[in-house]
């Protein structure tokens, strides 16, 4: 009997070598938790990421997960991040690291002495982190209503950019959309805004159409690159949004995970009206955007 439990625990422990040296799939894991929800921390991820010259991040159709190759002078790493939601605006973050040149060498080190990936992937989590906490004081998110958004008649130009080149597009067709109202004696009927037409959540790739409501009339002035229509409005599940344009997308998330916590079917293409200019500058928690998205009704 002895010899066979002496059998038995040699199998699982010879067993759980084997998995732990040539199985596994990563050679260190570090976990944190942070007070903000999954859609911020994936788009952080990939700010921060960019802030390197050799780091690259793989998108995935799940926000949840990311995957980030980042070259540390003689060292690759690769990272699998996983990103659980604990609360609507809480999350836990697992990131698994692998030296892709040296994982067997880590695996057999790192039960005995600090190795260098534990060292440098400390540093690399820490430093994130510490961006992350940075990022979070740049902007402002505010509680989520439902609301009933008026339809309006509006001048647009559409264009396609990225989630983070957003405002971009904004910023060039302001003036140029004031301009030519103001010129063609066209009368205004509200704020700017944004409408989403496009939103591709794997690469961030978004179309949008930039809106100046106006005063309808019987006859306007043509123009190659701006059209006219009818913006619908409807019911809607509404945000507000102090700080930088460029990260306005944050609020997307939280109207997101609110419509999911309260089983409310939405459409996920957002839009934002906005109350302030950023050709004028400023300080930017003072900018205010209304974030809107629209609710299905079944």
């Amino acid at each position: 009997m002895k010899k066979k439990i002496i059998s038995i625990l040699s199998i699982i422990s010879i067993g759980g070598l084997i998995w732990y040296l040539f199985i596994k799939p990563y050679d260190y894991l570090v976990r944190f938790k942070t007070n903000t929800n999954v859609g911020v921390i994936n788009q952080a991820l990939k700010a921060w990421s960019n802030s390197y010259t050799d780091s690259k991040i793989q998108f995935s159709d799940n926000l949840n997960m990311l995957s980030q190759q980042i070259d540390l002078g003689e060292d690759t790493y690769t990272y699998e991040w996983v990103i659980e939601p604990t609360t609507d605006s809480t999350s836990f973050v697992k990131a698994y690291a692998t030296d892709t040149k040296n994982s067997l060498i880590n695996k057999l080190k790192i039960p005995f002495t600090e190795t260098t990936i534990e060292k440098k992937v400390k540093e690399n989590i820490s430093e994130f982190n510490t961006y992350l906490i940075e990022h979070l004081k740049n902007f402002k998110v505010g509680t989520v209503v439902q609301e009933k958004l008026p339809s309006k008649y509006v001048a647009y130009v559409s264009i396609k950019t990225t989630q983070n080149k957003k405002v971009g597009g904004m910023m060039k067709n302001h003036p140029y959309l004031d301009n030519i109202m103001a010129t063609n004696k066209i009368k205004p009927d509200g704020l700017p805004f944004i409408e989403v037409t496009y939103w591709n959540t794997k690469n961030d790739s978004i179309y949008y159409d930039f809106c100046y409501p106006i005063i309808k009339e019987d006859s306007l002035p043509y123009f190659k690159d701006i059209k006219y229509r009818r913006f619908e409005g409807g019911n809607m599940l509404k945000t507000e949004y102090n700080g930088n344009y460029i990260t306005s997308d944050r609020a997307w998330y939280k109207l997101m995970n609110t419509a999911k916590s309260k089983n409310i079917s939405v459409k996920k293409l957002p839009i934002e009206v906005f109350y302030t200019n950023p050709n004028f500058g400023g300080n930017e928690l003072e900018w205010k955007a209304e974030i809107f998205m629209p609710i299905i009704i079944k």
